[in-house]
């Protein structure tokens, strides 16, 4: 970085080089001062790949925008004239214009009131030094390199600080502090000492940001290489007691009798990291940073036996959909997210019994699609320092899997559900619309589970029919 040659790592944008010069020769045409600002130019210096492209312009965005999206023939142009923003949409990444601008922010809002403004006091408004870079694009000064706030020197020193007065940026626009907390994870970079001052300080305001905000820049959090690194800073920021007081009450360790328990919240760390050692996924990645949720709730501490979390998985999904609710979370991944909570130690309760078919069967129908991922889940939550204990329990949880992938193969059993459907149970035994169409089928299902027969419909059919009698006394007792 020392020699810094911004017009070759702008060549070397590989698939947005073209595009810059195209957007190049809409400003020439326009005579409009252009830049690229924002994290395209921060990741450009770090050799990262950022599909996101920033231009701010001095004068009209919204116009420049227009020509720009002519010029391209991308249509349409999504403006947010209050901003002076727009956005054009490209496959495969984001294009956002915007004017020059200032902002002025009320003391119980983060919405802004914009004037037009130059480049120097757009780029002073910015959250980070690292984020205040640009580089002109018109003709004549392609490729200069504008940094007023030493955002260069703060990439090379890996430090995350204000340009200006770090207690008036978090007070004006309290996501910045979450947004501190996503860099410095994402890029294992350091918070300056001040600025990490100014979020204890106003950490009480992230409670002004909506839910959705929040909800975002904690994905990006997850989606770290060290996940565990930013969910730390967010609890020593005071930031986790506002936003997920939940995981707070992990923390601390009790002892009676001479009995101790390990401290949750750093288990949990680890598993969170184990977990994104070997899948990107974010489902697998909440599930894991709230596997345990419900210990606290359900800690009991039983004479002769010691610390017990009886029934903490069902206690701590039911937790994980009242929160996911708040951050407005999908339905469906709330469910997935659930369902590998509640399921998190059936894995290891059946290799502490004899691995048969039948328990790997209901395993392996509760789990789904699932599967694989409940699987990297247990193995990432075995992190007891007894190595023998650990030993122990990935030979015999090895042994499931084996056990699972023999079975899977034999029985087909990822999209599980009986041969024989509703319409055709009414019409063999002769029944209307009701609950006892579902109990025959429930029993049906029971029997394959169970291995008495096997998970096709012929086999289902003639199984119905043979114990048809059998099957009608059951919706007879239940009546």
């Amino acid at each position: 970085m020392m020699k810094l040659n911004v017009k070759q790592l702008l060549e070397n944008q590989i698939g947005t080089y073209a595009l810059i010069r195209q957007i190049s020769d809409v400003a020439d045409t326009l005579h409009i001062k252009t830049y690229l600002v924002g994290g395209f130019v921060r990741d450009m210096l770090l050799g990262r790949k950022n599909k996101d492209i920033d231009i701010v312009v001095v004068g009209d965005g919204l116009a420049f925008a227009d020509a720009v999206s002519e010029a391209l023939q991308v249509f349409p142009v999504v403006k947010f004239e209050e901003f002076g923003t727009a956005m054009i949409p490209l496959e495969g990444m984001g294009l956002e214009i915007v004017s020059a601008r200032k902002e002025v922010y009320q003391t119980h809002s983060r919405n802004p009131k914009v004037e037009s403004t130059n480049l120097n006091e757009d780029l002073r408004r910015r959250d980070f030094t690292i984020n205040t870079m640009a580089v002109c694009i018109n003709k004549n000064e392609f490729g200069e390199f504008i940094d007023p706030f030493k955002g260069l020197h703060d990439i090379k020193e890996q430090r995350i600080i204000t340009p200006l007065d770090p207690k008036e940026t978090f007070f004006e626009d309290p996501l910045r502090m979450l947004r501190a907390i996503r860099f410095a994870s994402r890029l294992s970079f350091k918070i300056d000492t001040n600025t990490f001052e100014a979020i204890t300080k106003f950490a009480e305001r992230i409670n002004i940001i909506s839910k959705e905000r929040i909800r975002d820049e904690f994905f990006k959090i997850l989606e770290s290489e060290t996940p565990s690194f930013g969910i730390n800073l967010l609890y020593e920021s005071g930031l986790m007691s506002h936003l997920f007081p939940e995981l707070i009450a992990l923390h601390g360790v009790e002892t009676q009798e001479g009995h101790k328990h390990k401290d949750v919240y750093y288990h949990t760390l680890k598993v969170l990291d184990n977990t994104a050692k070997h899948s990107d996924d974010l489902i697998l990645r909440l599930a894991a940073l709230y596997h345990d949720i419900g210990k606290p709730k359900t800690k009991r501490f039983v004479q002769n036996v010691g610390w017990t979390y009886h029934g903490h998985e069902e206690v701590g999904a039911r937790m994980f959909e009242k929160i996911a609710k708040k951050l407005r979370l999908p339905s469906r991944d709330i469910k997935r997210v659930a369902k590998l909570i509640r399921l998190h130690l059936r894995p290891i309760a059946v290799a502490k019994e004899e691995v048969t078919d039948s328990a790997i069967r209901r395993l392996m129908v509760e789990a789904g699609d699932d599967i694989e991922t409940l699987l990297i889940l247990c193995r990432a939550d075995i992190t007891s320092k007894n190595k023998e204990r650990v030993k122990r329990y990935r030979n015999n949880f090895e042994q499931v899997a084996k056990r699972i992938n023999e079975v899977d193969e034999k029985d087909k059993l990822r999209s599980f559900q009986s041969p024989l459907d509703g319409h055709e149970i009414m019409q063999m035994f002769k029944l209307k619309p009701g609950p006892d169409i579902g109990k025959i089928k429930h029993h049906i299902e029971e029997a394959i589970l169970e291995g008495d027969i096997e998970n096709t419909y012929l086999a289902a059919k003639e199984y119905a029919e043979k114990n048809k009698e059998k099957l009608i006394d059951l919706c007879l007792i239940n009546h």
